[in-house]
Order: C-alpha cells, then structure tokens, then sequence
C-alpha cells in the first residue's frame, strides 16, 4: 500500500497525522502538489511537485494510484476517478469515499455546485477542528489497521 497526498489543499494539522503515521507503520507516502511543500527527512516520505494548473496534481495522482493505495483528499471528482481505479479515499474530515458512496457523493458535490453557481448556496465547509482532525486520526488508523499486513 501507498498512501498518496493531494497536498495543495491538505491542512498542515492533517499532513503531520500522515507524517507520524508514515513513520510509526513505515508506509509509503508521496505528497503531490503544485508548490514545493515541506516534508520530515525519511526515505518513506517524498514529493512530487507538478505545474500549476486546474486538476494538474489531482490528474498525477490519478495516474500513479494503484489497486489497494489510499488517497488522502477532499476532492470528490479525484476520490471518483481512484475508486474506479479500486483504491480508497480519505477526506481530512476522516470520511471514507468508497466503492458504495462515491457516485452519491459527486452527484451530491455537484448539486451543490449547482447550487452555489446560481446563488443558491453560499460558502462552503467550517475549517478543519480538533474534532475533524481526530476523526481522520481514527479513520485512518482503522483502515490501515485493516489493510496493512503484519510481518
């Protein structure tokens, strides 16, 4: 398993969770964004920094995700298309996109982007708390605990 970070918007509180997961399980991690970001010294965690642009990270890790790798991400067309490639999603608020909720997870984004393009709806999510980032902490611990093998 590897875990890819969609890092352009990942909240720093979110990235050190990963960086002490990554180190404590030694699992794999790269970090894809369009700035250079910051990461601790270890073999287990690397960067890939793609060219600004709309999608351009969301478009590589797409392409670099395997079956059985895990995505960190709040983009819901990017947790689409790697569950159709059978990896798993996990959003910094620790909410798993999956096989089963995916396509009612975008049909619901866009509605909503629906919504808010006609004025309908404005803003969007609270920042991330001490409660999201424990979520995930949880979420994230489950699911490798669940698809990790122990040697």
């Amino acid at each position: 398993m590897h875990i890819w970070v969609d890092a352009d918007a990942c909240p720093n509180i979110i990235k050190e969770v990963l960086f002490k997961t990554a180190l404590r399980r030694e699992i794999t991690m790269t970090l894809v964004a369009n700035a250079v970001i910051s990461v601790p010294p270890s073999p287990l965690i690397d960067t890939i920094r793609v060219s600004a642009g709309f999608d351009v990270a969301d478009d590589e890790i797409a392409r670099l995700v395997q079956p059985g790798d895990l995505v960190i991400t709040a983009d819901i067309p990017l947790a689409d298309k790697i569950v159709d490639k059978e990896a798993t999603g996990l959003n910094p608020r620790g909410e798993l996109y999956t096989e089963d909720n995916i396509k009612g997870l975008l049909r619901m984004r866009n509605l909503m982007e629906e919504l808010r393009s006609g004025g309908m709806v404005s803003g969007g999510p609270a920042p991330i708390g001490p409660k999201d980032k424990q979520e995930f902490t949880n979420q994230l611990d489950r699911f490798l605990t669940r698809n990790t093998k122990k040697d």
